[in-house]
């Protein structure tokens, strides 16, 4: 059970708590296709082939493992071998990017997202925790958190422990006075178990859990969440 009376700083992730992360990258992705189209139009063709993007981002991953945490670095690297190799421009690489990372930055909220963070921060220290590309100033939600800790940014991500301390650092508590809140089964609420932190696991879709450690709490929504913390 979620103890109340040792939560000293609440730790939150980003995309898929706040709001759905899809309906963002999807619309972002027909941004940078669109782009291409007019400025690399034998890229975006390459990019049209599934196959062929797969085939890119695996090179990618496969042969820069230094970017692993860092999404933006392997969507703007695999932008770059894309034009190589449809024999157009690879310096065209930023620029493209930058009307894709613009577009992923423009999200819609979940209802109980922005009221949840304004609860939240008038209550506690919060910290965005996300192994994500969003930017929480650009996003326009900055004022809400007193620091963010990205995987990118840190070079560890979510589940890895090490991550959660870090959060907790950022706001001078110990783990044990951290809540740390997100949407991931594994990723954020077993990750934070594994950190010695409480976790409440943001369950919109009714989905099973899957692990035998249990995290403090399952809500369906943020607004629940408040509504537990009121008490």
């Amino acid at each position: 059970m979620l103890d109340i009376t040792k939560i000293k700083a609440i730790t939150l992730d980003l995309d898929d708590t706040l709001w759905p992360i899809w309906p963002t990258i999807e619309r972002a992705e027909k941004a940078l296709h669109d782009w291409l189209g007019e400025h690399a139009p034998m890229t975006a063709a390459l990019f049209s082939s599934p196959l062929a993007l797969r085939e890119v981002r695996d090179y990618i991953g496969a042969n820069r493992p230094e970017l692993k945490h860092d999404l933006s670095a392997v969507r703007r690297e695999s932008i770059r071998l894309a034009l190589y190799r449809a024999g157009e421009n690879p310096l065209l690489a930023d620029q493209a990017f930058g009307v894709f990372s613009a577009e992923r930055q423009r999200v819609n909220f979940f209802d109980d997202a922005l009221q949840a963070l304004q609860f939240l921060s008038t209550r506690f220290p919060v910290v965005a925790l996300s192994n994500g590309n969003a930017d929480i100033e650009r996003v326009g939600i900055g004022h809400y958190f007193r620091a963010a800790i990205s995987a990118r940014e840190f070079g560890v991500g979510k589940p890895d422990p090490r991550i959660f301390l870090a959060a907790a650092g950022a706001v001078e508590v110990q783990p044990g006075e951290v809540l740390h809140v997100g949407d991931d089964a594994t990723l954020d609420a077993l990750g934070a178990l594994n950190a010695g932190m409480q976790a409440v696991w943001i369950n919109r879709d009714g989905q099973l859990w899957p692990h035998e450690a249990r995290p403090h709490a399952v809500l369906p929504s943020l607004r629940e969440l408040c509504a537990l913390l009121r008490r």
